[in-house]
């Protein structure tokens, strides 16, 4: 028997969702709006990313397409570890808080769910989650989605592999297409939030619909002093001593070291630079700018290593 009252959208479970999506949560969200405080981007990003989402609700649905053709669709591009799906997540509250008085839901894809090895299976259920499942959400009021991985759902028919199901994963592409522009024409307070660390595996008929393509790049000296000013002063409020260094000038040079290391990467510098000594694993007070300093080259020695095994 069927519950009488709704449930909770914060309380959906994922056995509760169609295939495909992984979570439905009512908007702003607290934790989402802390995610987008928390991601340290160049100057610009983040207002232009919030102003053109909000035009999604301001003007899309009072002109025509064929006066401005927006799909609604905005695209993250950039390395792994840059904060692209956080500062997505973030932006979808951060647009809830200002766009007062609607109650907005963030619905979160997900595309491995979606694919299968059986000819036809893919296409078919890429369809019947756009069509059916977002469109269903899309009803009830303002929706933002998110299409992490985009390229999964949407990959570059002109460099498919005859070896791997190429039919079906062509077929999905072309569903995803006309879906999307079909939930253009129909619900024009829709919003997809997609990312992609390969934006070259992108089908260029996606990229085409996307009303904003932003690239997210690695942080440079002054957002990787940011960063790191940030999780040292955290730290901090409860080793006294490591907050002293989120202050000192000689954080610039740690800084300048860690440059173009990405976030996820710089966050785990201040653990990492703890454990090259058991002094400072024993006692997190003694940890030196020293020792960041060194976990900075560590860390970049390692990822010219990865990159020389990618070329």
């Amino acid at each position: 028997m069927k519950p009488t009252n709704p449930v909770p959208l914060h309380d959906v479970q994922f056995q509760d969702l169609p295939r495909g999506i992984s979570s439905v949560r009512a908007l702003p969200d607290a934790e989402l709006a802390a995610l987008w405080d928390s991601i340290v981007v160049g100057d610009g990003i983040k207002d232009t990313l919030l102003a053109q989402a909000v035009l999604n609700y301001t003007l899309r649905p009072k002109v025509t397409p064929s006066v401005l053709p927006m799909h609604g669709v905005i695209l993250l591009v950039g390395p792994p570890g840059t904060g692209k799906t956080s500062l997505a997540k973030g932006l979808a509250s951060m647009v809830a808080a200002l766009m007062k008085g609607a109650k907005f839901r963030l619905v979160e894809v997900d595309p491995h769910a979606l694919t299968s090895s059986a000819m036809g299976k893919t296409q078919r259920a890429v369809g019947e989650l756009f069509s059916q499942s977002i469109a269903e959400q899309a009803v009830n009021g303002p929706t933002i989605v998110l299409l992490d991985e985009v390229e999964t759902l949407a990959a570059d028919r002109t460099r498919m592999s005859l070896e791997a199901n190429p039919v079906d994963i062509h077929r999905a592409t072309d569903a995803v297409l006309v879906q999307l522009d079909a939930l253009a024409a129909s619900h024009p307070q829709l919003l997809f939030l997609a990312t992609s660390n390969f934006p070259l595996a992108i089908d260029q008929a996606f990229t085409s619909r996307c009303d904003l393509v932003i690239e997210v790049p690695l942080p440079g000296a002054q957002a990787a002093r940011q960063i790191l000013h940030q999780c040292l002063s955290s730290v901090g409020e409860m080793f006294p001593s490591i907050a002293r260094l989120a202050d000192s000038r000689e954080l610039d040079r740690v800084a300048e070291t860690a440059a173009g290391l990405d976030g996820r990467t710089l966050r785990k510098l201040v653990v990492n630079a703890m454990a090259l000594r058991k002094e400072t694993a024993l006692d997190p007070n003694k940890l030196t700018l020293a020792d960041l300093e060194a976990a900075a080259r560590k860390a970049q020695s390692s990822r010219a290593a990865a990159k020389g095994e990618h070329q």
